[in-house]
């Protein structure tokens, strides 16, 4: 995806949730076994932020981020949902595509750098348009670590 942010394969996912929570108890599922983190403490501050404000991007697309203990550098799990669902998004719109985002807890810059990857990423037409038509977490992979290789194209 991205050298400021490390993705597993096994950290992309379909999800079945249907509602808002139901997301965030699977992303936080998804970043505890794919990164060896505490689920618990994952969940919290994913909660934490959503307090804030949604994290709701617009567009389809959620990016519910938080800073935890256990990590050296910002790493991200992918959910497309099938079906979508509301988030409470600014522009009114459900998501089908969440994009989390979690950093160490003292990163700083680096927390707000790879968050504007992430944005910039699912804001490219073609590759959100492709990411809602891949039919598997392989597929998503797949776009995802792909994106380097066909910007330098």
């Amino acid at each position: 995806m991205n050298s400021i942010y490390a993705l597993k394969p096994e950290a992309v996912a379909i999800s079945r949730a249907a509602f808002k929570e139901a997301i965030l108890d699977d992303i936080s599922d998804l970043f505890a076994e794919s990164y060896d983190l505490d689920r618990v403490a994952v969940r919290d501050g994913l909660q934490e932020r959503e307090k804030l404000g949604s994290t709701g991007f617009g567009r389809g697309v959620a990016i519910p981020h938080a800073r935890v203990m256990g990590i050296h550098r910002p790493v991200v799990a992918m959910l497309k949902l099938d079906k979508p669902v509301d988030f409470e998004a600014a522009d009114g719109l459900p998501v089908d595509l969440v994009v989390g985002l979690l950093s160490p807890e003292n990163c700083g810059a680096a927390h707000l750098h790879a968050l504007a990857a992430v944005s910039r990423l699912v804001r490219d037409e073609r590759m959100h348009e492709a990411l809602i038509d891949a039919p598997d977490g392989e597929a998503l992979f797949a776009l995802l670590t792909n994106v380097t290789d066909r910007d330098a194209a």
